[in-house]
């Protein structure tokens, strides 16, 4: 049975690999489909397209947003989003400028702690990239403030930290509308990463179902069999579509493999088959 991986990041969001890179991996792996989903932009998706056109593999246009329910961030994938939509590449560029008004502020909060960091610089240094706090912990390890990545977050801009910013994010159900807009179907990804409690789980999937969601990441690098089973049996219980991948994002998360997450990640093509089928 044919592997794919439905849930990938590349250099134009927080992952080390280009669009072309990826795809060539993919067939390295030789996965049959890939879905890019770079967070909050389809800037690379064009160049994935023509890479896996010359290459024979399977290219699903995506996206991962950041949203926000009841002080908790969620992320909403898209798979098939048309990326040439004019509106929703124009709803991008403004969560773009809201994710940038908070890297600036984030770099003032360093400058007052006595590390001076030039937002300008760091936009050069990523320019195709929208800049995550990822970047922030590879720009702090470059010169030399840290000694690990990890230890950026645990230093300085994990949620707790000094130099933490939260950003304003979109509400689900407005990512929901977006994605559905621009063609695409809208998947709740990655739920066990949320730590919610059967209730408090019962109330997101109530608001996400009333809010349109299509589906959600049964199959997850970081989940136990025993997690699988239970997105897998929340999704029959709520009549949702089964998506999976492995969240690869590169050097940046050097435990999580293209395809095979942790080494034992296998998410079938069938899967594809009925989104599409939905779709």
């Amino acid at each position: 049975m044919d592997a794919i991986d439905l849930h990938v990041h590349s250099t134009f969001s927080d992952g080390t690999l280009t669009p072309s890179e990826l795809i060539s991996r993919a067939k390295q792996f030789h996965l049959a489909a890939m879905a890019l989903t770079d967070h909050d932009t389809i800037e690379g998706i064009p160049e994935a397209v023509q890479a896996a056109s010359e290459q024979n593999l399977e290219l699903v246009p995506g996206v991962e947003l950041s949203t926000f329910w009841d002080e908790k961030e969620i992320h909403i994938v898209g798979l098939f989003i048309d990326y040439t939509d004019k509106t929703f590449q124009k709803e991008l560029e403004s969560l773009r400028d809201v994710r940038r008004n908070r890297n600036i502020a984030m770099c003032e909060k360093f400058t007052q702690l006595g590390i001076p960091i030039d937002y300008s610089d760091m936009e050069k240094e990523y320019a195709d990239a929208v800049i995550t706090r990822a970047h922030f912990a590879d720009y702090l390890l470059k010169k030399g403030y840290i000694k690990s990545r990890n230890e950026a977050f645990d230093r300085y801009i994990g949620s707790n930290g000094p130099c933490y910013v939260p950003r304003k994010k979109m509400p689900c159900a407005e990512a929901i509308r977006l994605i559905k807009n621009a063609g695409g179907v809208p998947i709740l990804a990655h739920p066990v990463l949320y730590h919610l409690g059967k209730e408090p789980m019962n109330k997101l999937m109530d608001y996400l179902c009333d809010s349109g969601i299509v589906g959600l990441e049964a199959i997850y690098s970081t989940y136990t069999a025993g997690e699988e089973i239970q997105m897998k049996k929340l999704a029959s219980e709520r009549g949702l579509i089964l998506s999976g991948g492995s969240d690869y994002h590169g050097a940046n998360k050097p435990h999580i493999e293209l395809g095979i997450g942790r080494g034992h990640l296998f998410v079938p093509y069938s899967l594809l088959d009925e989104i599409k089928k939905h779709r």
